[in-house]
C-alpha cells in the first residue's frame, strides 16, 4: 500500500521562504549576467547616449519577431535610472507597438552595464560592448547571453563598413552571425 503524504502548511511556508530567499535572488541575478566573451564599454557617458536610436540589426527572439521600423529612445527618469521607449512596426498585425521599461547602472555609471525591466521586478542585461566613444553614433549591445545582441545607430542606415565590422566583431565573441535580422526602416 503506497502511502501519500501531504505536506502541512509549515512545510509550504518553508519551502516558499527557500524560493523566495535562496532561489529567486538567484534566477533574477542570472539575467543580468552577460557572456564572458565580451566587456562592457568603459568611459561611458549616459547624457551622451541619451535620445533617439534606430535598431539596425537583431538576433530574433519573440518579443521583436515580425517588427520592423524599430527604435528605442533613452532618457532620464527623476529616480536617476533612464527611460526606455521602444518602438516598432509589427508587419503582419499592421500597427505600431511599445514598451516602456526602465534601466539602471548595475556597477558604475560610466560603464555601459545596465539592467533593464519592461514588466515588474524583472530584468534583464543590457552591455554595451562596442560604441563609437567619439560621437555616439554607433553601439552593439548584448543581453544575458549569446542569443541577445543588437546593433543600434543614430541612423536607420549604416555604412557596408561598420555592417561588416559588426558582423565580424559579433561572430568572434560567439554570436551567431547567421541568424542577425538586418530592421527595415
Amino acid at each position: 500500500m503506497v502511502k501519500h503524504i501531504m505536506p502541512n502548511s509549515k512545510q509550504i511556508t518553508l519551502s516558499l521562504q527557500y524560493i523566495i530567499t535562496c532561489l529567486l535572488p538567484l534566477l533574477l541575478s542570472a539575467c543580468i549576467s552577460y557572456p564572458e566573451t565580451i566587456q562592457p564599454v568603459k568611459g561611458f557617458e549616459l547624457n551622451r547616449y541619451l535620445g533617439k536610436w534606430y535598431e539596425v540589426a537583431r538576433l530574433d527572439h519573440s518579443f521583436e519577431r515580425g517588427m520592423n521600423k524599430v527604435t528605442a529612445e533613452y532618457s532620464l527618469r527623476k529616480d536617476g535610472g533612464v527611460k526606455v521607449i521602444n518602438k516598432g512596426w509589427h508587419s503582419s498585425k499592421k500597427q505600431w507597438q511599445e514598451a516602456i521599461g526602465k534601466a539602471y547602472f548595475v556597477r558604475e555609471v560610466d560603464e555601459a552595464y545596465l539592467k533593464v525591466s519592461f514588466f515588474g521586478p524583472f530584468y534583464g542585461a543590457y552591455v554595451i560592448f562596442e560604441m563609437d566613444k567619439e560621437n555616439y553614433q554607433y553601439a552593439f549591445i548584448s543581453g544575458p547571453n549569446h542569443e541577445y545582441l543588437w546593433l543600434l545607430s543614430r541612423t536607420p542606415e549604416i555604412t557596408d563598413e561598420l555592417q561588416e565590422y559588426f558582423l565580424k566583431r559579433s561572430e568572434t565573441l560567439g554570436f551567431n552571425t547567421n541568424n542577425i535580422i538586418f530592421v527595415k526602416h
